[in-house]
């Protein structure tokens, strides 16, 4: 596919693929190949995180249409071949973390995909995008538990930057465009219609209240960590990827 027709992003605004999606793919060993393959460039290119995740979900028997999401990748990355993770000297005095789901999304098991990024002063440190384990009723429920998967992420980072004798004094920003999430994080009074995330509840708000971390609101059309859960027009893509320092 060295010659292709080029493409300006990795997946696109459809909705997602399920296991059924057309015929199956005659040859799985190539495909499971080339999704691995994805999966390392993934390392110095988060912008194809959420499409790698996609087409990584149907190795076990891909079909025509996985192969098709597959090559769009591959003819995103066409395009893009110069591109890479850029890190620039930076204030290492801040942590500041975006986090999204995409409640539902998953067309067979109508479980959510969790996203987030992290910045470490300005350069992206860690991302992360993930079908959730157990399926949400609600979106604010969805959104918590990438708030928590993000706020565990943070944990460990300061953990670390402690034994490497640079703590961090400030506390940890998330931002979520959820303002249920946002409420929970603060105060649990929603206790009864949450017990199955009354887990996430506690470690959280244990976390605020302790000065480690705050959890702020941000509009949607900011949120970074969009571009790790669902796929994007190619102008609010190409400001995601920017943003992303890729």
């Amino acid at each position: 596919m060295s010659s292709c027709k080029s493409t300006f992003t990795g997946v696109d605004t459809k909705p997602k693929l399920g296991t059924a999606a057309g015929a199956p793919y005659e040859d799985s060993t190539r495909y499971r190949s080339l999704a691995g393959a994805l999966q390392y460039l993934t390392f110095t290119r988060p912008d194809i995180t959420y499409a790698v995740q996609q087409v990584c979900l149907f190795m076990h028997h891909p079909r025509v249409e996985h192969m098709n999401a597959l090559k769009r990748i591959i003819r995103y990355i066409q395009d893009t071949l110069d591109y890479d993770l850029h890190l620039y000297h930076s204030s290492t005095s801040t942590l500041v973390s975006y986090t999204d789901a995409d409640r539902g999304g998953c067309p067979d098991t109508r479980r959510s995909t969790s996203g987030y990024c992290m910045f470490l002063g300005n350069n992206l440190i860690s991302w992360f995008a993930k079908r959730q384990s157990t399926l949400s009723h609600s979106s604010a429920k969805a959104e918590y538990r990438g708030v928590a998967n993000v706020v565990f992420e943070s944990c460990w980072l300061r953990n670390l930057f402690l034994e490497l004798h640079c703590p961090i004094q400030k506390a940890t920003l998330v931002y979520c465009d959820n303002v249920s999430a946002i409420y929970l994080s603060g105060n649990p009074v929603k206790h009864q219609c949450t017990k199955h995330i009354e887990m996430d509840i506690h470690f959280i708000r244990e976390k605020v209240l302790c000065g480690q971390v705050r959890v702020c609101h941000l509009p949607c059309r900011y949120q970074i960590a969009d571009i790790f859960t669902k796929g994007l027009p190619s102008v609010l893509f190409e400001d995601f990827r920017e943003s992303i320092s890729v």
